[in-house]
């Protein structure tokens, strides 16, 4: 990976490493090291502890936040900001799937779109940045990048996104997620549009493009809503 893209994304999280090799571990998938270069450290061991790191981050805000909350809400509160799909959404934001470093397979699979993936590459980043500049650094990084995340209140929000309400009804219709797959993507790197490809499980098909992949998501997802409220299932 070429230091001006390490650099990019720096400016993103606006941190500069000390040591340049952390943040490239953090980017480096195992299938790339398995398969390309041997000589790169796998982000498995940092994303191990940039999971624990942004737990306790997490718990302390929540903390915080809600001085008057009851344990098992704080607990529920957290579980919606460090989930799997939250999380991947955050590094969508961050548009890391760019940077991040796969092997072959793992490309043609899609992988460089896959929640697990850019879930682990997050929490991998957080790694790097606490071992690089300790907790009050990461804690600061990560409090940013959940901006607009955190709940106003102890109390859950009735009113879901479109691609959780658009789940619960494939999940009811069909027992069974949609798939969102990245088409492709234009455009110069400060304006990049993504087009985006929603298929539900009956096989009907649904296209949106966005300033990023999230806003895409929701657009083809509320698309999809739209298309049963018209009676796709009759």
């Amino acid at each position: 990976m070429h230091t001006e893209q390490l650099f990019a994304l720096e400016q993103k999280i606006d941190y500069r490493f000390k040591d340049q090799a952390l943040l490239l571990q953090a980017l480096t998938h195992s299938s790339y090291a398995n398969e390309i270069d041997s000589s790169l450290t796998n982000n498995e061991r940092l994303e191990f502890l940039g999971d624990a790191v942004l737990e306790l981050c997490v718990s302390e805000e929540l903390f915080q936040r809600f001085p008057q909350e009851r344990e098992g809400t704080l607990t529920a509160l957290r579980a919606q900001l460090v989930n799997e799909p939250a999380l991947a959404d955050t590094a969508r934001d961050l548009n890391l799937q760019d940077y991040i470093l796969l092997g072959k397979g793992e490309e043609n699979q899609g992988g460089r779109e896959r929640d697990a993936v850019l879930c682990d590459a997050l929490e991998s980043l957080f790694g790097a940045v606490f071992l690089d500049a300790g907790f009050a650094r990461v804690r600061r990084l990560i409090i940013s990048l959940l901006n607009g995340r955190w709940p106003e209140s102890g109390k859950f929000k009735k009113n879901k996104d479109f691609k959780s309400r658009l789940q619960e009804i494939t999940q009811k219709y069909f027992a069974d997620r949609p798939r969102y797959t990245l088409l492709e993507s234009f455009g110069p790197e400060h304006d990049k549009t993504y087009s985006v490809q929603l298929i539900l499980p009956d096989g009907n098909t649904f296209l949106a493009r966005a300033s990023s992949v999230k806003k895409a998501e929701q657009m083809a997802a509320q698309q999809a809503i739209q298309a049963f409220a018209e009676g796709l299932k009759e």
